[in-house]
């Protein structure tokens, strides 16, 4: 009984500790640094309903996303017939990996910003009655928060999905005092002087590339940082003799790092083959018109959401790199001060190499099967 015992809590053992090479190996793969957050309910701000040309009825909302560092961001949904996820985590994307690459967004995307910076909340009730009296509309009352939440979420819409107001009755359920302001907004939003903004506002925080290898007794780079606030903290794990440097060999500290540097990885000559990775933290504006892509948007779709106002939050960043002894090729081109690796396909920032946790857990997994399939066989005999 205690070598069946033995038998079976090993092989129990060994697939526990399987799945948790498995569960782990995505997780730690997810992590780049980037700015993420979860929709927080009751921190929106609604407008109204509105009626588009193929009949739906959506209403329209400002919505809160709470930041992992607890600021709040103030967002615009840019996938209409998808659902919102509020128990999801929403990542810092760039527009190039918006979750439909065939959505109207990917060739509207200039004049969606142009949106954001010109609408409401980037611009107040204010500064918008004045754009539009210079235009000759006459506003009633005023403009409102909801109706400029309406008109600005409405055209949004327009360019990310290619909706349409129902000119007959674009609010199902509105006077037609609130329905003419609305209207005057968004056609100002999405008609002739709306030129577009086409350069994506820069993340608050990069590195690029993410991973970069090369060989003993050169210099592996450049890291460009890309950064809309200031580098606050920078920290490396590398071994002894190898350092972070300029392009010139000369070692780097927290305050020598901006919007623009060049980093790299000198490795000493005669360094053994190995691994290392920095990482930094930034303070700055994640600014209007960035786009936040569900976590596990390939499994469980969820809404996408753009910033509609800049605010001020922390973020960290982090690359890896890899070397093999002087004189033996890497795996991949090698980057020296005279290389650049900037035009390799980003990776995972976290340093880890993904197939290295799945096949320790393949293993391990049919390890503990060998195992269990023992024991089923002393027990028939």
């Amino acid at each position: 009984m205690h070598g069946r015992s033995g038998l079976v809590k090993g092989g129990i053992a060994v697939l526990a500790a399987a799945a948790a090479v498995l569960v782990a190996a995505p997780a730690a793969n997810a992590d780049d640094g980037a700015a993420q957050g979860k929709v927080v309910k009751e921190a929106g701000t609604r407008g109204f309903s509105v009626n588009f040309n193929d009949g739906k009825q959506p209403v329209t909302e400002l919505f809160g996303l709470k930041l992992s560092d607890g600021s709040m961001l103030k967002m615009y949904c840019v996938e209409i017939d998808t659902d919102l996820s509020y128990s999801q985590t929403m990542i810092e994307r760039p527009w190039d990996k918006y979750p439909n690459p065939k959505s109207p967004f990917t060739k509207n995307n200039d004049k969606l910003n142009w949106v954001l910076h010109e609408g409401y909340p980037a611009n107040g009730v204010s500064a918008l009655q004045s754009t539009l009296g210079k235009k000759g509309v006459t506003l009633h009352d005023g403009l409102a928060v909801d109706e400029a939440i309406t008109a600005t979420q409405a055209a949004v819409w327009h360019f990310s999905d290619g909706k349409d107001l129902d000119r007959t009755k674009p609010l199902p359920y509105e006077d037609a005092d609130t329905t003419a302001d609305v209207l005057a907004l968004y056609d100002y939003l999405t008609g002739s002087a709306n030129t577009g903004i086409g350069q994506q506002p820069k993340p608050t925080l990069s590195v690029t590339p993410a991973k970069a290898d090369g060989a003993a007794g050169t210099r592996i780079g450049p890291f460009t940082v890309t950064s809309t606030g200031d580098v606050t903290d920078l920290a490396s794990q590398l071994p002894e003799g190898v350092k972070l440097t300029d392009a010139n060999g000369e070692a780097l500290k927290t305050g020598d790092v901006k919007d623009g540097s060049k980093l790299y990885v000198d490795i000493p000559k005669d360094a053994k083959a190995g691994t290392g990775e920095f990482a930094l933290k930034a303070v700055g504006h994640l600014d209007t018109g960035r786009l936040f892509v569900g976590q596990d948007y390939d499994k469980h779709p969820a809404q996408s959401l753009i910033v509609a106002q800049s605010e001020k939050t922390q973020v960290s960043a982090n690359a890896a790199v890899s070397w093999t002894v002087a004189g033996t090729a890497p795996t991949t081109a090698p980057t020296t001060p005279a290389g650049n690796n900037s035009g390799q396909a980003p990776l995972a920032n976290t340093g880890v190499d993904a197939s290295l946790p799945i096949g320790i857990g393949a293993a391990l997994v049919i390890g503990g099967g060998v195992m269990l399939l023992l024991v089923r066989r002393r027990r028939s005999a």
